[in-house]
């Protein structure tokens, strides 16, 4: 893919960008009157900054952060973490329902909140949590950050200092829960020391509140309240046999007394006990081997894992086939995937294991009648759509793959990834003009847009002049990527 990897400079336009906006508030928003009362916990005031203004902010933030940061093409993951995240707002005190999620190719504890309805989960969270409530424990915390709006009032705690004071705060805040804190602390030490303890007993306040109100939306949404305990004593466990500890656990600190408060919390609610899903163990299975590189050694790890107890008998079984596909022993993965069908010939992992069957073994009107058939059954399937659009490349059905991916763009115009496979198989057919298209989609979502830029001018030098209805609109949307592209050009 065109994407770059991450590098020390994403950490330096993250924060000079967050600069530049604090600064660009008007006066009249920032207004540093000795009369100025900060809100009290609970409350979502928060006046210095609007949440227009934090929803501008988080989108220029996503604009950095995606063109530096690898995200998962994984259609499970995603659309997992997608549902799981969408489903706790309903149940939140969330009023902003504008939602960016990502899911991030990173196997470390780490789940972030960025003002603006942003919320990152680092594919490394499947690996501490044992159950499905567990990880939405995580998701509930941090949509509470974004409902109470925790970021806007930790800058109105700053009310009486400079703006450029104010600046460097929130840079900190989202530099520390967002890119390691080293970045964090680094930022923080700008911060005049005077205030730095005010700050963070302000922070643990809002800590204590984003666990009580996800608490709230863990109970409105059916699920476990003692999954939230849990979930803090695996944190605590894998910070203990670390000198450093994991970066969810930087910004959002673990202790004794919060494991116990969240405890007597659950102890107050009448909810079932917890029970792990399969769907969940199967997105977990699919976590741990993205995590895994080395073929040889995931097959190994799946066979310990079906004579192991960490997964049911399904899900092992379910992880030892695909690491088996991908090491190209296709034939024991059959059998182990046959099986699996006969126990539930409608699940869609399992379903889309035997098209990577076919597809390995080169069968791919196998692959492509099979997922034909589901299609025709879950028409807006992210997983089908994304493996049909992989398979018809591999075989050569280019206009055929184009109408797939023509027909799930609309559905997912915000997915990298469709563009990514579009773009590919445009070139593939030799329609130049649409690959330019595609591209510049593809690099405008990820805020790269310098080369979005140029892939546009590329398209318009390919436009007739009589065709001005199409000049027209790219036009307009080459305004639209200069304008973007100045909004970040000091970066």
């Amino acid at each position: 893919m065109y994407k770059s990897q991450p590098t020390a400079r994403v950490l330096n336009s993250v924060y000079r960008l967050l600069i530049s906006i604090l600064v660009g508030l008007s006066l009249s928003n920032l207004v540093f009157s000795a009369d100025l009362q900060i809100p009290e916990l609970g409350g979502s005031s928060a006046g210095l900054i609007t949440p227009a203004q934090e929803y501008d902010l988080g989108q220029k933030w996503l604009q950095v952060y995606r063109a530096q940061v690898p995200t998962t093409s994984d259609p499970f993951l995603q659309v997992y973490i997608e549902r799981l995240v969408r489903q706790l707002a309903t149940y939140s005190q969330l009023q902003d329902r504008r939602l960016e999620i990502l899911v991030i190719e990173n196997p470390t504890l780490n789940a972030f909140a960025v003002p603006g309805g942003i919320i990152g989960v680092h594919t490394g969270l499947f690996r501490y949590a044992d159950t499905e409530e567990q990880l939405a424990s995580v998701l509930a915390h941090e949509i509470a950050h974004l409902s109470q709006r925790h970021y806007a009032r930790r800058i109105e705690q700053q009310a009486n200092a400079s703006t450029s004071l104010i600046a460097a705060f929130v840079a900190s805040i989202i530099l520390g829960m967002t890119a390691g804190s080293d970045a964090g602390i680094a930022a923080i030490a700008a911060v005049q020391a005077g205030a730095l303890d005010a700050q963070l007993r302000f922070s643990r306040q809002m800590e204590q509140e984003a666990d009580r109100i996800g608490m709230e939306t863990l109970v409105r949404s059916e699920m476990d309240p003692y999954a939230m305990s849990k979930m803090f004593e695996n944190m605590l466990h894998a910070s203990r046999f670390t000198r450093r500890p994991p970066e969810f656990l930087m910004t959002h600190p673990v202790t004794e007394s919060r494991v116990s408060e969240a405890r007597l919390r659950a102890q107050q609610e009448s909810v079932g006990a917890s029970s792990t899903k399969l769907i969940y163990e199967l997105v977990k299975v699919r976590a741990h081997l993205l995590h895994e590189k080395n073929r040889n050694t995931a097959v190994q790890i799946f066979e310990d894992e079906v004579r192991g107890d960490r997964y049911s008998d399904t899900a092992a079984n379910y992880g030892l086939a695909l690491a088996l596909i991908r090491d190209e022993k296709t034939k024991r993965a059959q059998q182990l995937v046959s099986a699996l069908l006969k126990e539930d010939p409608r699940n869609d992992f399992f379903l889309v294991a035997q098209v990577d069957i076919y597809a390995s073994e080169k069968k791919y009107e196998q692959a492509i009648t099979l997922l034909e058939k589901e299609l025709k059954q879950q028409p807006n399937n992210h997983a089908y759509n994304t493996r049909i659009a992989e398979v018809l490349m591999q075989a050569g059905q280019y206009n055929y793959c184009n109408q797939i991916l023509r027909m799930h763009v609309k559905r997912r115009p915000k997915d990298d990834y469709i563009w990514y496979l579009l773009a590919e198989v445009e070139g593939l057919a030799g329609n130049i003009f649409e690959v330019h298209m595609a591209r510049a989609q593809y690099f405008k979502l990820n805020g790269l847009f310098d080369k979005a830029e140029i892939q546009m001018a590329n398209a318009l030098r390919l436009v007739k002049n009589t065709d001005e209805q199409t000049r027209a609109k790219i036009q307009e949307e080459l305004k639209s990527i200069r304008k973007m592209r100045r909004e970040l050009a000091d970066f």
